[in-house]
């Protein structure tokens, strides 16, 4: 696998969970298999809709090594690493290298605010525990502490820190990013941004759970913007853009796992204290899949 072109469309997968507890390998492993020939780039388990935070370790490590025997190389695998200590997340990041994956997704969990100094530290010290490229994962709006611009461009000048993937919903702040870093880290959207106007300003790809739902129309918004068919572009991200509405309105799992559901994905429900979708969240998300094509039994 080339680790150098994370680019274009990863799906942040949802964690198949029985109410036991146990990791339903078979759906998780399907859905993979159905993502990869719908197109997309590349896997990011233990994502934001992967439901990270409720997870223990060995659920953590089963969903990874399902994810890789899935992905079977076709496309890269970055794994979700989230800690509230750095020592913690470096046993992940090593453990996360050894079963195969090509890139981590680094997350840092603070019960207690922890300031720029420390923050920096904590990425530094995963990227340190692997030889694998690290994405910097940064969500103002569900972490208590933020990467600030002057730590992520300092960050930016450790080798294998090669992206920032960036929920903020502030497109200035991406902006700002790819003007202060240049080239030595490239740019995810999110979610709560508009795909196509990053890809517009310079971005690589998004990592968003939508895709999970939406892969093929997101697939093919990506290669519109490559392109540079702008016009056709914002055509079809207007029409998707009512589903990352629908992702912010809603708990993100309760809205990807309740998609799945009605495209024939048995994945269960979130893990509680997590509610599943509304009646009335079913009904708004049959209706969009339905409209773009995507209500179907995979």
């Amino acid at each position: 696998m080339d680790h150098k072109s994370f680019h274009g469309v990863f799906p942040y997968l949802v964690s198949p969970i029985h109410s036991s507890g146990e990791v339903m390998r078979d759906v998780l492993t399907q859905l993979c298999k159905d993502l990869i020939d719908a197109g997309v780039h590349g896997l990011t388990p233990l994502g934001s809709t992967g439901e990270f935070a409720y997870l223990n370790w060995a659920q953590k490590r089963i969903i990874v090594e399902t994810v890789v025997e899935a992905a079977f190389g076709r496309v890269p695998v970055v794994a979700g690493v989230a800690a509230t200590t750095t020592g913690e997340a470096e046993r992940q990041t090593r453990a996360f290298e050894e079963l195969g994956c090509d890139g981590i997704l680094a997350i840092m969990e603070a019960y207690f605010p922890v300031g720029d100094e420390g923050t920096y530290d904590y990425f530094r010290g995963i990227a340190e525990a692997t030889s694998l490229p690290v994405v910097l994962y940064t969500n103002p709006n569900f972490q208590r502490s933020d990467l600030t611009l002057p730590v992520v461009a300092k960050l930016a000048d450790i080798e294998n820190i090669r992206y920032i993937k960036d929920a903020s919903s502030n497109t200035g702040r991406l902006l700002s990013i790819i003007n202060r870093v240049g080239n030595r880290m490239a740019v995810f959207s999110a979610s709560a941004h508009i795909p196509a106007a990053v890809m517009l300003i310079g971005g690589v790809g998004w990592m968003a759970g939508p895709a999970c739902i939406v892969p093929s129309q997101s697939v093919a918004l990506y290669d519109l913007c490559v392109k540079g068919n702008w016009t056709d572009a914002m055509i079809a991200q207007k029409d998707l853009w009512a589903l990352n509405q629908a992702f912010a309105r809603y708990n993100l799992a309760a809205c990807i796992k309740g998609g799945l559901a009605l495209q024939g994905y048995d994945v269960g429900d979130p893990l509680p204290p997590q509610q599943p979708l509304s009646e009335q969240g079913r009904d708004e998300l049959r209706a969009m899949l339905q409209a773009l094509g995507a209500l179907i039994r995979r």
